[in-house]
């Protein structure tokens, strides 16, 4: 902090600062401040993305917003000022679709890069346990992120894991078993894939080991470790560092219950230790088919819609009609030779009217709803159910969401407009191109989430990243946005890059709009949550690819410092 020694008060502050400390003492009517931060590049995010120089804040709410001598008039005595150097502070980062702060227990594969990397971490995870003892990765990672852009091998594991059943897990959706694995769950050429899963095999008819969707409950893994204190602050640990302020929940929840885990989170309030804010959506995802699964979810929680406060509130409820990458269902077949000849357009996990049994029940019930859907076809079912809820009730729907929306038709678009509902985009191209672009066709894939498109129907869109599925850095994701860039196979869909501030938007206050919090958080203005973020770069003019390897240096909830990079010349407050 750079400080008039003479007078005890900042120099930026200039000849207007012999007095206006005095002012906090009683000679103004203008409240003081417990901070003011200045000399920044704040921006604001507000409706007219106004930028401006600082900004005080007082009982962890932004007290006032502009220049250096506007904020002086609300410095006292006591009043921290913080010099910030010229950084970059922007409102506190969300995340609208987080099941996990990623990483976790298991063999971590996030940073693999090669096959050889993948069958390393293996055999390092073989060596430090016993033989026959089950051994499991997490699942924040994905193939499209190696150099050989694809899984490895059945026979690969079998090396590398002779003795000791293992699971890949990639994504919450696809699991791989090596030999060992597949003989403890007696999984064999002649296991009948279950209904919304799939059994693969290779062309000639072998088990390659991979299990998709629901195919996966033929597994009986063991319980995840306890979600408790200990480890909600460690995910706010890691989620704080990357200038993540608020989380939305979609229904799985990173190895436990929503409902367990809004008591975890609750108790951590109530110890003063919270520094993440929280919209939970209930599970209600396929294979949950019937209003009486619904009824049994509802009355086991005990969590109405919109139960909590700025730290934790009931969203609503998460649903689902089709798989992931390898199961979204199309309108079309998937590419040679995942399409069978032109017969196989991914996997729809309920009926048309199983689902509108739930959702119907879901709205009696009061509760919004969110629905992951991957493909077109997967958008028509739940299209078909939306509609036919709002013309029995008009404005039933207005404010649910569709999660993902990889593959749409411009029709949908319209259709989804007029319901009133909202879309929650993730970055996955990003990461898995190559691999969309295999199952899909690349014509197809190139317009994976195209959000360009989303704009220009009018869509206010919120950003995310689906960890634990993908990796969690929002810095990745906006850099995909802004420039349709991906980790290993270059641009897909140019004519689909949006603006900086508009992605911006999309991780900050369109997040507050959604939940129904744009009055009191999202954007820096005067009267909102003091949640922001003091950047590593400027993120309007650094260079585009610049974009992905920016980072938090500080991060602050409430006015409260809750992460600070040791190496920054930020204090630590």
């Amino acid at each position: 902090m750079n400080m008039n020694k003479s007078r005890g008060v900042p120099a930026w502050l200039g000849l207007a600062a012999i007095v206006l400390p005095l002012a906090g003492c009683g000679g103004s009517s203008e409240p003081v401040a417990d901070a003011v931060y200045t000399n920044a590049k704040v921006l604001t995010v507000d409706a007219g993305n106004a930028v401006e120089q600082g900004f005080a804040v007082k009982d962890g709410k932004f007290l006032a917003i502009g220049s250096a001598n506007a904020l002086g008039k609300h410095i006292g005595p006591a009043t921290r000022v913080v010099d910030m150097g010229g950084r970059t502070i922007v409102p506190g980062l969300s995340d609208g679709h987080l099941h996990g702060a990623g990483g976790g227990p298991g063999i971590d594969l996030s940073r693999t890069r090669r096959i050889d990397d993948v069958l390393a971490a293996i055999r390092d995870a073989v060596a430090s346990h016993a033989p026959g003892e089950l051994l499991q990765s997490n699942s924040d990672w994905h193939e499209a992120q190696l150099k050989e852009v694809r899984l490895p091998t059945r026979a690969e594991l079998d090396a590398a894991a002779p003795n000791n059943p293992l699971v890949l897990h990639r994504g919450g959706l696809t699991a791989m078993l090596n030999s060992a694995a597949l003989a403890k769950w007696n999984i064999t050429e002649s296991t009948v894939s279950p209904d919304g899963g799939i059994i693969q095999k290779d062309s000639n008819g072998q088990l390659t080991g991979v299990l998709i969707n629901n195919a996966r409950s033929l597994m009986t893994l063991p319980a995840p470790p306890k979600f408790d204190a200990a480890a909600l602050e460690e995910m706010q640990r890691k989620l704080n560092a990357l200038g993540l302020t608020s989380v939305r929940v979609p229904g799985m929840f990173t190895g436990t219950d929503v409902p367990s885990a809004y008591a975890v989170i609750r108790q951590l309030q109530g110890e003063g230790k919270l520094s993440l804010r929280f919209q939970l959506l209930l599970n209600a995802m396929a294979p949950v088919s019937t209003a009486a699964q619904i009824k049994a979810i509802i009355g086991s929680a005990q969590l109405p819609q919109g139960t909590g406060d700025e730290w934790v509130r009931i969203w609503g409820a998460k649903t689902s009609v089709d798989g992931g990458f390898e199961g979204g269902y199309m309108s079309q077949p998937y590419s040679e030779p995942y399409g069978k000849g032109g017969t196989f357009y991914g996997l729809p996990l309920v009926s048309g009217q199983a689902y509108q049994d739930v959702v119907g029940e879901l709205a009696r019930n009061k509760y919004r709803v969110a629905v992951h859907v991957v493909g077109d076809a997967a958008l028509d079912q739940v299209l078909a159910a939306w509609e036919s809820l709002d013309k029995a009730s008009p404005g039933a729907v207005k404010g649910w969401t569709i999660e993902h929306a990889f593959v749409v038709r411009k029709e949908q678009l319209e259709r989804v407009r007029a319901l009133g509902a909202r879309l929650s985009v993730q970055a996955h191209l990003y990461v898995a191109a190559p691999v969309l672009s295999r199952y899909w066709g690349h014509d197809r894939a190139e317009h994976v989430t195209p959000v360009k498109t989303f704009m220009d129907y009018g869509f206010q869109l919120v950003g995310g990243t689906d960890s634990a599925n993908m990796p969690v850095n929002p810095f990745w994701g906006m850099y995909h946005f802004i420039t349709r860039d991906t980790i290993t196979d270059g641009v897909y869909g140019p004519d689909q890059r949006v603006g900086r501030n508009d992605v911006l938007r999309m991780f900050t206050i369109n997040y507050a709009d959604l939940n129904g919090e744009a009055d009191t958080k999202g954007s820096i203005e005067k009267g909102k949550l003091a949640d922001f973020v003091v950047l590593s770069g400027d993120y309007l003019t650094v260079p585009e690819v610049d974009i992905q390897n920016l980072h938090a240096i500080a991060t602050y909830v409430g006015g409260r410092q809750v992460y600070r990079d040791a190496a920054t010349s930020v204090p630590a407050l």
